[in-house]
């Protein structure tokens, strides 16, 4: 077998493979006596077939088959033989395909780049120090208590965190027009469900009462025939309630599924938790570094197949992530191509590290991934335990897995500097930029 190699641009190369006719034609014939053996045709006996018979009926489809396996077979060989490495499968033309001549193709296929990470020892990690305080943990309580909080009957006049049970009715000029009105409609005064305007007449009505809102739909509504318009909406308050938030006890606790402790094992539990989390952002605000300073000292070529693909994954995880009942949208694939081409990049990178530095994947790291996918849910053994029957998931968690201790292995070499930060600041970086 003779292979030539040639590079027509950037990672893209062309080899010329030549198969000797002797192969070839041995190949055919073994096919062809097989078929003779077992072809029926009209005149002739079972097995009786003549062999020049079945070449002069079968030769040609059975050449194009056996071309067609030695073709891949070869190219395997081929890129084995010259070193190279595919990033994808290959385009395959055949040069000649004639009884007595060897086969000759060629195949055009892009290469994975020659990659040597640059180092990363002056590199200069930042890492969050947070400690939770009892303020923080109270924080949370509170937030807990809302989501558990109920509605008092008041008779006062409706205050800002109410919430009004309305009927409504619209009109622009007089006429009603499409989803004008609605019954026993749930509002909480001051959270922005309705359109800038509707809420802020409401404050001080009470039960019974009737007003008139006058609004201005914006100029980008969603439903285009009212964009831009002035309305009139009579509004009737048919109920006003405030909110009731539940007190810190037992029942509280159980709510939230704290069996034992009572309060204290509540506010140990919701301690915890933020520990947790805090732990995991405190994680990925590393890793988002680390990434980011291997990127920018690796700048790569990158194979055009492989970000493709990566952009069909993408779009598939899309799509998937939608109602069903939407169905599948065709997504521009621009929209992902940013993306594509950095989780292209990171995974090369990745590669060549651990092949270079000998990273083997670590049983105790799968644990402690796997332990961390479960951690949230009720019956988290039994989640583990269906995971672990699972190959492909079994084998996406060792890519999770050596993923971290290519992280680790890096953060190791770089210089890690911390700073002091107040929990809020880390976890909500923008209500902390709002507060200060």
């Amino acid at each position: 077998m003779q292979v030539s190699v040639e590079s027509t641009g950037g990672l893209e190369r062309r080899i010329t493979v030549q198969v000797p006719a002797e192969q070839v034609d041995q190949e055919v014939d073994n096919r062809l006596r097989s078929i003779s053996r077992e072809v029926r045709l009209h005149g002739f006996r079972p097995g009786k077939v003549p062999f020049k018979v079945v070449k002069q009926r079968f030769g040609r489809q059975v050449r194009a088959e056996v071309a067609d396996e030695l073709m891949r077979s070869t190219f395997v060989e081929a890129v084995e033989q010259e070193k190279l490495r595919p990033a994808g499968g290959p385009e395959l033309e055949v040069k000649t395909l004639e009884p007595g001549k060897d086969l000759e193709y060629s195949a055009t296929f892009e290469v994975l780049p020659e990659i040597e990470p640059a180092p990363v020892e002056e590199q200069v990690i930042e890492k969050p120090v947070v400690e939770i305080t009892d303020a923080d943990v109270g924080a949370m309580v509170e937030r807990l208590r809302k989501q558990r909080m109920s509605w008092s009957p008041v008779e006062r006049g409706a205050a800002e965190g109410d919430q009004l049970v309305v009927d409504f009715e619209g009109t622009i000029d007089g006429e009603p027009f499409e989803g004008n009105k609605a019954e026993d409609f749930t509002l909480v005064l001051g959270s922005g469900q309705m359109i800038e305007g509707f809420e802020e007449p409401l404050e001080g009505a009470t039960a019974g009462e009737t007003r008139e809102v006058e609004v201005t739909f914006p100029d980008d509504y969603h439903a285009k025939q009212l964009a831009g318009k002035k309305a009139l909406f009579k509004v009737t308050v048919k109920s006003v309630s405030e909110p009731v938030l539940p007190e810190v006890d037992e029942e509280l606790a159980r709510s939230f599924g704290v069996q034992e402790g009572g309060v204290e094992g509540f506010y140990k539990s919701v301690r915890e938790n933020l520990q947790r989390e805090l732990d995991q952002r405190v994680r990925a605000r590393l890793k988002e570094q680390v990434i980011d300073a291997l990127l920018e000292l690796n700048p790569v070529e990158l194979p055009k197949v492989l970000v493709e693909q990566e952009i069909d994954q993408l779009i598939r995880n899309a799509n998937e992530q939608r109602p069903a009942s939407l169905g599948n949208v065709n997504l521009p694939r621009e929209l992902f191509e940013e993306k594509a081409r950095r989780q292209v990049a990171l995974g090369l990178l990745f590669g060549e590290i651990v092949r270079r530095d000998g990273i083997k994947v670590d049983d105790e790291r799968i644990e402690k991934t796997l332990d961390d996918l479960v951690a949230d849910y009720d019956d988290p053994d039994a989640l583990k335990q269906h995971y672990r029957s699972n190959p492909s998931i079994m084998q996406q968690l060792e890519s999770l897995a050596l993923e971290e201790q290519v992280i680790d292995h890096l953060l190791g070499k770089m210089k890690v500097e911390e700073k002091t930060m107040a929990f809020g600041e880390l976890m909500n970086p923008e209500g902390a930029d709002e507060a200060a």
